[in-house]
């Protein structure tokens, strides 16, 4: 499985009254791991969005393990785990760089959807290139 690691610091405005970054904020990280996976590939949001494609959250989880804190480089290993022509689920692994300690992993999934009705889209049909170019990744 292709996996791609996006960087990201711990700054105060992540930290809750613990001195810990707040669990609300290990979902932007997946949503940072996410889009620079899929840049990674050549490819963007963007690219999607212009074909009137656009990826809703549909399920989302989390484990937390060690806590990250203020000023700690975290990496996003983000990989795709499952991948049909209506939804693809990424799955998250954050990693403190300095020591490697897993602080936590999670996933997403996400439906493809029409922009203007949110109905299944099927991206394998509507995006071939698009498509393979995400099923080389499994």
């Amino acid at each position: 499985m292709y996996t791609w690691d996006a960087r990201v610091r711990a700054i105060y405005r992540d930290t809750d009254q613990m001195g810990v970054v707040y669990y609300g904020n290990y979902y932007s990280w997946f949503e940072i791991g996410r889009n620079e996976f899929i840049r990674s590939l050549g490819l963007s949001y963007k690219d999607l969005e212009e074909q009137g494609i656009m990826l809703p959250v549909v399920e989302s989880r989390c484990t937390y393990k060690v806590p990250a804190r203020y000023d700690d480089l975290v990496l996003v290993r983000t990989g795709i785990s499952k991948l049909t022509g209506v939804r693809i689920a990424f799955a998250y692994e954050l990693i403190r760089e300095e020591d490697g300690v897993l602080l936590a992993w999670g996933g997403t999934t996400h439906a493809f959807a029409d922009a203007k009705t949110l109905k299944p889209v099927n991206v394998k049909k509507r995006c071939p290139e698009y498509y393979a170019k995400l099923e080389d990744c499994l």
